[in-house]
C-alpha cells in the first residue's frame, strides 16, 4: 500500500480516537457535572479520600486534564486548598492510567452492542440523562474501533523501508524519544489517546519495549503541560496546580526514564509482550507517583505559592458597553428584528454571568463577586429597556403583521429576561448572603439537589437561546419537555427535603427557607427562560389549553 495511504488511514483512525474520548467527556460532563462537581467539593476530607476522588472522577471524565480544570476552578474559588488540589490531581493521574488499563482489553466482540444501545438511547431518550449515556456509550464504542483501526492501518507500516532506521535511532536516543512523546501528547491533548497509540504500536510489532517506555513516559509529561497549557491565563490558584501536578510528573517521569535505560530493570514480571508492559508500566509508574509525592503536596503548595504570582492583567469590561441595537435599520423590519435578536443574546449572556457562579456565591459567600451580580443586574434592566424603545419605534405595513407579532413576543422574552435578573440579584443572592452571615451549612443530599437544579437551569437556558434564534419546534417542544421535567425534580427536592426535616436533620431544619425558597427561585428562572417556546408552538397549533400536545394530536401532557 502506498505509504501516503496508510498515513491517511492512520491519521483519520487518531482523530477518531481523539474525538471519540472527548465523546464520552462530554456526556459525563453534561450529564453528570452536578454530581463530579459535588464529589470535588467533598475531597476535603483527607489525603486519601482527596487522591481516591480525583481518581474517580478522571476514570469517569476518561481526563486528568479535566479534573485539573475543576480542581483549579475550586481552588480559585477558594472551596479547595492548594494542597487538596494538588492531591486530587496526583488521584487523577492514576485514575487516567487506570482508563488506559480499561480500553487495552480486547472488547471488539462489544462494539455493535454499545452502538446499538447507545444509538437507541441517544435518539430515542425521553430526557437529557438517557441521550447523555447514549453519547457515552457511542464514544466508547467509537474509541474501541478507532484503536482497531490503529492497528490495521499500521499493518503495512512494517514493510516500510525507512521505519527500521527511525526505530533505531530513537531506541538509542531515548532522551529525544522521550520529548517527542511529550510533544504528540501535548499537541492532541490527550495522555489517554496518546499511550494507547503507542501501546497499539507496540502490539504491531512496530515499536520495541525501550522506545515505547520512552514514548509512555514523554507522554506523561505531556499531560502534565496540557493542564499548565490551558491554565497559563487563569487565577493564580489554577497555574499553582497546575505547575506542581506537571513538577510532579516531570520529575518522576525523568527519573524513571533514567533508571530504565540505566539500570534496565527486567519488565517481564508486569506481563506478556511489549504492550501490556508498556501499559502497566504507565500504571505502576503513577501508582509510584501517587505513593511517594502525597506527603509532598503540602510542600510543593508552598513552593507554588512562593514563587508562582499574580498575572498583573488589565481587569476585563464587567459589562461590554456595546448594543447590538442598530439604529439605521429601524425602517426595515425584517433587519430591526434580527438586531434586536442580537441584542437579546448580549443580555442573556450578562444574565448567565449572574446565574453560572451562583452555587460558588452560596458556598463561599465573596462579597466582592456578589458585587459584581448586583452591578450586572443593572446592565439587564437597562438592556431590556432598550430592547423595548427600539422595537417600539419600528413601523409595520399592513403585510408584515407576523414581524409585528414577533416583535411583541420579543419583547415580552426580554421583560421575563429582566425578571430573571431580579430573581438572580433580588432573591438568590440574598439567600447567599443570608446563609453566609449566619454560617449555615446544607445537608449533603440538599446541597446536591440544589447543584442538581442550578445544572438543569443552565442547560436549559442555553436551549432556550437555540430556540430564541432558531424557532425551531422540535426545539421548543424539548424545552417544555425540560420544563416539566425541571418541575418534577423541584417537587421532588421539596418532598426529600421535608422528608429530612421529619428525620430531625439539623441542617436541614437550618437551612429548610434557604433551600425551599432557592428551589422555588430555580423554578421560576426556569419557565421563564422556557416562555420562548410557547408562541412558537403556539402557531403550529401544538398546544393545547396552555399545554404541550404529546404526539400528532394526542391528549395534553
Amino acid at each position: 500500500m502506498n505509504l501516503y495511504l496508510v498515513l491517511l488511514h492512520l491519521a483519520g483512525a487518531v482523530v477518531l480516537l481523539l474525538w471519540a474520548v472527548r465523546m464520552v467527556r462530554t456526556g459525563v460532563e453534561r450529564s453528570q457535572e452536578p454530581a463530579l462537581k459535588s464529589l470535588l467539593r467533598e475531597s476535603r476530607g483527607g489525603r486519601l479520600r482527596a487522591a481516591a476522588v480525583g481518581a474517580g472522577v478522571a476514570v469517569v471524565l476518561q481526563s486528568s486534564t479535566a479534573v485539573a480544570l475543576l480542581a483549579a476552578g475550586f481552588a480559585g474559588s477558594g472551596v479547595l486548598t492548594l494542597a487538596t488540589g494538588l492531591t486530587l490531581m496526583l488521584g487523577a493521574d492514576l485514575g487516567s492510567a487506570l482508563v488506559v488499563q480499561i480500553l487495552s482489553v480486547d472488547l471488539h466482540w462489544l462494539i455493535p452492542v454499545l452502538l446499538v444501545f447507545g444509538g437507541a438511547l441517544f435518539f430515542k431518550g425521553v430526557s437529557r440523562p438517557w441521550r447523555q449515556g447514549g453519547r457515552i456509550l457511542m464514544g466508547i464504542a467509537l474509541i474501541l474501533v478507532s484503536l482497531q483501526m490503529i492497528g490495521e492501518a499500521t499493518l503495512p507500516l512494517r514493510e516500510a523501508e525507512m521505519l527500521p532506521g527511525i526505530v533505531g535511532y530513537l531506541s538509542n536516543d531515548f532522551v529525544t524519544a522521550f520529548l517527542i512523546g511529550a510533544a504528540f501528547t501535548w499537541l492532541v491533548h490527550s495522555s489517554v489517546a496518546s499511550i494507547l497509540m503507542v501501546a497499539t504500536f507496540a502490539a504491531q510489532g512496530l515499536l520495541p519495549l525501550e522506545l515505547g517506555v520512552s514514548l509512555m513516559l514523554g507522554a506523561n509529561l505531556g499531560g502534565g503541560l496540557i493542564a499548565l497549557a490551558l491554565t497559563r491565563n487563569s487565577v493564580v490558584e489554577a497555574r499553582r496546580i497546575a505547575t506542581g501536578n506537571l513538577l510532579f510528573r516531570g520529575v518522576g517521569a525523568v527519573l524513571l526514564l533514567a533508571a530504565f535505560h540505566y539500570l534496565q530493570p527486567p519488565l517481564n514480571m508486569l506481563g506478556q509482550g511489549a504492550a501490556r508492559q508498556i501499559i502497566n508500566l504507565h500504571l505502576v509508574f503513577n501508582l509510584l507517583l501517587l505513593v511517594v509525592c502525597l506527603p509532598l503536596t503540602g510542600p510543593v503548595a508552598r513552593l507554588a505559592t512562593r514563587f508562582i504570582k499574580s498575572l498583573a492583567i488589565e481587569p476585563v469590561p464587567l459589562v461590554e458597553a456595546a448594543s447590538c441595537l442598530d439604529p439605521s435599520v429601524v425602517g426595515q423590519p425584517t433587519l430591526a428584528l434580527a438586531s434586536a435578536k442580537r441584542e437579546l443574546l448580549r443580555m442573556a449572556e450578562i444574565i448567565e454571568r449572574m446565574l453560572k457562579p451562583l452555587m460558588e456565591l452560596y458556598e463561599t459567600g465573596d462579597p466582592e463577586k456578589i458585587k459584581q451580580v448586583k452591578r450586572l443586574e443593572e446592565a439587564v434592566d437597562q438592556a431590556q429597556q432598550d430592547i423595548k424603545l427600539y422595537l417600539a419605534q419600528i413601523s409595520y405595513p399592513a403585510t408584515m403583521q407576523e414581524e409585528e407579532r414577533r416583535a411583541h413576543e420579543l419583547a415580552n422574552f426580554a421583560i421575563n429576561l429582566e425578571y430573571v435578573g431580579d430573581a438572580i440579584s433580588k432573591t438568590l443572592v440574598k439567600l447567599a448572603e443570608t446563609r453566609r452571615d449566619q454560617n449555615l451549612k446544607f445537608s449533603p443530599a440538599g446541597w446536591r439537589e440544589l447543584n442538581e437544579l442550578h445544572h438543569r437551569v443552565m442547560q436549559n437556558m442555553q436551549l432556550a437561546l437555540n430556540v430564541l434564534m432558531s424557532e425551531d419546534r422540535e426545539s421548543a417542544r424539548l424545552l417544555l419537555a425540560e420544563k416539566d421535567a425541571m418541575g418534577q425534580a423541584e417537587r421532588a427536592s421539596a418532598s426529600g427535603h421535608l422528608q429530612r426535616l421529619r428525620q430531625g436533620a439539623a441542617q436541614s431544619i437550618e437551612t429548610s427557607n434557604i433551600h425551599l425558597e432557592t428551589v422555588r427561585a430555580l423554578k421560576t428562572i426556569n419557565s421563564l427562560f422556557a416562555s420562548v417556546a410557547y408562541p412558537i408552538l403556539a402557531e403550529s397549533g401544538e398546544l393545547l389549553d396552555s399545554r404541550l400536545v404529546r404526539g400528532n394530536g394526542g391528549g395534553a401532557s
